[in-house]
């Protein structure tokens, strides 16, 4: 890939996606072209250039180049101490503030959710708090940018290698195995899997479309790949998407040291909108 094409490409991807896409990822970002290159019998990335910045491109290649740059790495209970915070201190909090009363269900958005392993664990946690709490009611959102791993999610079917961070006890209840053995392939139940609504979401939109103020956000490990102004503008954007009192959580290795929001910490990664 030429110089001035990969530029081309990563200028195009940064102002659309917000992913920085450096020099040292042009490797990274041939390889994963090439797939898209071989599906449509192109032969040279210049040529794929011109085809996705045309305006037939635009509208049917689009998606398959977003699905190609992002990143989706995710599993069950990934960071727990996040669930247990979630447990121990923000659904008791929700309980007692007689919302539930007015019938206003715990909304908690997945915010780059990859192909599901995060907002099906948030439903197990959220299912059996409400077993223990009847009147407990919740709403779960997972949005990503990629329309293909959207897909995987909406499916639910994993390896049973993947589910190995689940309780057992959890496993037993929500997931159900493959009729055929040799597959060792699960499926999570249609109870959990009707709990959550999966929506296509750009972190980049001025706008989410989501109407309802959130209790609670997660978005981990998703703003690492971002420059600090794009990090500082979606971070206040998920302010104002949450309610006052609501908590936002973002992956362990990130941090929203240094940005200009009105968050105030509460625990490791995880702050409150005062």
């Amino acid at each position: 890939m030429k110089d001035r094409v990969f530029q081309r490409f990563s200028s195009f991807i940064f102002d659309n996606v917000g992913i920085k896409m450096p020099p040292a990822k042009k490797t990274m970002l041939e390889a994963r072209l090439q797939k898209r290159l071989k599906a449509l019998g192109i032969a040279t990335f210049e040529e794929y250039g011109d085809f996705v910045f045309s305006r037939q491109g635009h509208d049917s290649e689009l998606v398959h180049l977003i699905d190609v740059v992002t990143t989706n790495k995710t599993d069950f209970f990934r960071e727990p101490a996040h669930f247990d915070f979630l447990t121990k201190i923000v659904l008791p909090q929700a309980l007692s503030s007689n919302r539930m009363l007015l019938r206003d269900p715990f909304r908690i958005w997945s915010a780059g959710c990859s192909s599901g392993e995060e907002p099906y664990t948030m439903s197990m946690v959220l299912s059996e708090f409400a077993d223990h709490n009847p009147e407990f009611r919740f709403s779960i959102l997972a949005s990503d940018i990629s329309t293909q791993i959207l897909q995987t999610a909406r499916t639910a079917v994993y390896s049973e290698e993947r589910t190995d961070t689940i309780p057992l006890n959890i496993k037993k209840k929500y997931l159900m195995k493959s009729k055929n053995p040799a597959l060792s392939l699960v499926r999570i139940n249609p109870q959990l899997r009707s709990t959550v609504s999966y929506r296509r979401i750009n972190f980049m939109d001025d706008d989410f479309g989501v109407a309802e103020k959130m209790d609670v956000i997660f978005c981990r490990n998703v703003v690492i790949y971002f420059d600090k102004p794009t990090q500082q503008t979606l971070m206040r954007k998920f302010h104002r998407q949450l309610r006052t009192g609501g908590y936002l959580f973002i992956g362990h290795s990130e941090t929203l040291s240094g940005l200009d929001v009105d968050f105030r910490p509460v625990a490791s990664t995880v702050y409150r909108k005062e």
